[in-house]
């Protein structure tokens, strides 16, 4: 397993590859930076370069037209959650109860948002799979696991504005 940091200027951002695909997107304040040190090779892959690449498209408040090869790996529920994260467009919003709806229609059952929620903490790649979009019911920012500060300064760079 192999990483490289990316610093978007007012955090750092760590990129977490097999190799071949992108397998991790952390702002530092989500993960453990010695466990990193310690289990990854520091080094420069393509996946990488591409990744970078993506970040200066979008840390310069424009829309990335190209996703990296990204790999993901858990439960079928995670997997369908941060599935429709994806389908949350730049600028955009969703509630963590309009996903668990989502959800529950695709699944004929209820879901509940505290589920989704979970899963959603869950996302290994940050922004790329944009849990930052999603807001509580009442339109407050809340739940990110890089803290609510990076959260807001995401969805600002994509024009949305905070309550």
């Amino acid at each position: 397993m192999f990483y490289n940091i990316y610093d978007c200027g007012f955090s750092e951002i760590i990129m977490l590859s097999n190799k071949h695909k992108l397998t991790g997107l952390y702002f530092k304040e989500q993960i453990d930076f010695g466990y990193i040190y310690n289990s990854y090779q520091y080094t420069y892959l393509d996946i990488f370069t591409q990744t970078i690449k993506w970040l200066n498209i979008y840390f310069n408040d424009k829309i990335p037209l190209f996703t990296p090869p990204i790999e993901l790996s858990s439960t079928s529920f995670r997997l369908h959650v941060w599935q429709i994260l994806q389908t949350i467009k730049y600028g955009d919003t969703a509630t963590y109860k309009d996903i668990a709806n989502i959800m529950a229609n695709a699944r004929g059952k209820r879901i509940s948002s505290q589920a989704v929620g979970n899963a959603i903490s869950a996302n290994p790649i940050s922004i790329i799979i944009p849990c930052h979009r999603v807001i509580g019911s009442n339109g407050k920012l809340i739940g990110y696991s890089g803290g609510l500060e990076l959260k807001s300064r995401l969805l600002e760079i994509e024009g949305f504005k905070i309550n």
